[in-house]
């Protein structure tokens, strides 16, 4: 959806007037029946005055193309500015513009693509203005038909006109040369290199026909995104699959292709344990379902899954399309009724009600998603629930499944492939952390190294050991150590202090902590470690867990201050004592277990509770013997 659409003597005209920041606002009122903040039209009058500077030259045909805002189609992005026309070789064309407001900025090293700014009221971490005006070309071009049939050449930029750039400027950074290439960035004093910029692609007007294209292409994965993603999963052995997890694939595929046959929705529930291989599946039927002309993305609510499956897909690619396909599950709080064809919904028992960094976007995730999709799947584990925040339930997605008019399907995956295929170890982890009686779990010929270690530092010991063949051993723990934000890329900071013991928590460096060649060194949680595998882990289990009287019991009052998976606690427990104490139970117990079981071939665990250290050798010894 194009917000603002004309030629540029128009554009000239109305800001000349004044009228077009006015005319922004009543079309987004009319369309979308959205009213615009205050900052928000601030900020249109002050670029859009900056854009009509540039745009007064004489040698950018007055008859081509301006659009503002366009809604990238199946997508909550938006381009700022675009100008259309043809070149000297009269090929269709768009120059698509970026604009910030920003007046400075920090680089970031180490950490692909990204910058620090002062932005919606806080200094945050967000992707250089290159990178994004090159990503959002890419998804134009890897999604849009027409542009891909016509083929209309795209050029990005991004226009910082408050900028004062200065020499060896951090937006200008080494590292950010790769999309500095393909995307550069104009500054303050860059009015006519920008020109320069927009007469190379704009030679002739085109009375906004291209624009028309643009808008009205038919939303279809380009040849080159097919094969991009074909190429990575091939001989990855990661993303093999085997057993049942084929049989789920297949009727997941079948199921998918008729909804966009019949035009109904259907949605696919399928619960699996630790290991079991719902990403595995995920991440194949994102590559298949995208070679057969689908509109796919993979969905999880916890970025690390996200950012871990994407580098060990890309490998030493940097830049890629593959990047526009993992998204998270906030992303569809504005979205249209089926934008997309599938939804691959991973880790879904951690899906929230209610979006947005302050929680108060959209009405329910769960929703969201099935109404954005034809076919939904929710990959699910309702043993993993580890927040207050958590809603992801077979229950929920089936009341939500039955609003929206969509059929749901059910399928288990059983077969355990972590913990070295041992279902015993489960089942006795299960039983140990009195989470549920089972029977018949037996360790003795367990092909899983467990071992119940004395002190922390022979826990950490054993992981540096084990993590020198392949960096593939990490060190874990329970929230009850509180992370200082201020140290976060500290690395001499340790907030883990344990005796003579002492680590960092995993720190902000930018690369996610499951493939990291420093992380060894640091100790992960819960969210940085859910929803993938390791080798070897080693898991400090702090004293909100303790074992007195015979018996398994959780403390909440000993998570840390900045512990956000238990934020509301206190208030239920003034309300509800026996809820609080019945939900917190369930979340400490749910994060251990989660834990204990990212290694696929061993674990090593620590007690802060000597008792409970105690009991755990002795149920070990039992087990086994």
């Amino acid at each position: 959806m194009l917000v603002y659409s004309g030629v540029k003597t128009d554009f000239l005209n109305s800001v000349e007037n004044g009228t077009l920041a006015d005319e922004i606002r009543q079309t987004i009122l009319d369309k979308l029946g959205r009213k615009t903040p205050e900052n928000e039209f601030r900020s249109w009058q002050n670029s859009l005055t900056s854009m009509y500077v540039v745009m007064n030259d004489s040698l950018i045909p007055g008859n081509s193309g301006v659009a503002i805002e366009y809604n990238i189609p199946q997508t909550s992005k938006r381009v700022d500015f675009i100008v259309s026309g043809y070149d000297k070789e009269k090929r269709a064309s768009i120059v698509i513009i970026e604009l910030k407001q920003w007046e400075k900025l920090t680089a970031i090293e180490g950490v692909d693509a990204l910058v620090e700014t002062y932005t919606g009221g806080a200094n945050r971490r967000v992707v250089h203005p290159s990178y994004q005006a090159w990503s959002y070309a890419q998804l134009i071009r890897d999604y849009n038909s027409t542009v891909q049939d016509r083929e209309i050449q795209i050029r990005p930029c991004a226009y910082l006109h408050n900028y004062e750039r200065h020499d060896n400027d951090p937006i200008d950074r080494e590292w950010y040369s790769e999309y500095l290439d393909d995307a550069p960035a104009f500054t303050k004093r860059d009015n006519n290199k920008l020109r320069e910029y927009i007469k190379k692609s704009i030679v002739t007007g085109d009375d906004k026909e291209i624009l028309y294209y643009v808008e009205n292409g038919k939303i279809r994965p380009s040849k080159s995104l097919q094969n991009s993603i074909a190429k990575m999963l091939k001989g990855n052995a990661e993303f093999i699959i085997i057993d049942e997890q084929k049989v789920v694939y297949e009727e997941v595929l079948r199921l998918s292709e008729l909804c966009q046959k019949d035009g109904r929705k259907r949605t696919i529930i399928c619960q699996g344990g630790p290991g079991t291989g719902k990403t595995v599946i995920a991440v194949n039927l994102l590559a298949e379902l995208t070679q057969r002309n689908q509109l796919v993305q993979y969905v999880s609510k916890n970025s690390a899954p996200r950012q871990v499956y994407l580098k060990k897909l890309k490998g030493s690619f940097k830049k890629s399309s593959v990047d526009n396909m993992f998204k998270g599950s906030g992303t569809y709080t504005e979205a249209p009724e089926n934008m997309a064809g599938t939804l691959l919904v991973d880790e879904a028992h951690r899906l929230n009600e209610k979006s947005g960094m302050f929680h108060n976007k959209g009405e329910n995730q769960i929703k969201e998603i099935i109404n954005a999709s034809l076919c939904s799947v929710f990959f699910i584990d309702e043993d993993q629930r580890v927040t207050m925040d958590d809603i992801g339930s077979v229950d929920q997605i089936k009341r939500w499944a039955q609003e929206e008019d969509s059929q749901v399907y059910e399928m288990e995956l059983v077969s355990q492939f972590r913990c070295n295929g041992s279902d015993g170890y489960l089942a006795w982890l299960d039983n140990t952390l009195q989470i549920r009686d089972t029977a018949n779990y037996d360790l003795e010929n367990i092909d899983f190294d467990i071992r119940i270690c004395d002190t922390p530092n022979e826990v950490r010991d054993i992981i540096f050991e084990k993590n020198r063949s392949s960096n593939r051993a990490r060190m874990l723990a329970g929230y009850c150590w509180d992370w200082n934000k201020n140290e976060a890329n500290n690395s001499s900071y340790h907030d883990i202090k344990i005796g003579d013991f002492e680590m960092s928590w995993n720190l902000d460096s930018g690369e996610p902590f499951a493939v990291s060649d420093t992380s060894v060194n640091e100790i992960g949680c819960i969210h940085t470690s859910q929803g993938l595998e390791f080798d070897y882990v080693g898991v400090i289990i702090g004293e909100d867990i303790r074992y007195e009287d015979g018996k398994v019991i959780t403390d909440f009052t000993k998570r840390a201050r900045t512990d956000q998976s238990l934020k509301g606690i206190v208030k239920l427990s003034n309300e509800d004592p026996d809820e609080a104490k019945r939900r917190a139970d369930e979340i400490i117990r749910n994060t251990y277990r989660t834990l204990l079981t990212r290694g696929m071939k061993g674990c090593y665990i620590y007690c802060v509770d000597s008792e409970l250290g105690q009991y755990l050798k002795e149920r070990l010894k039992t087990t086994s013997t």
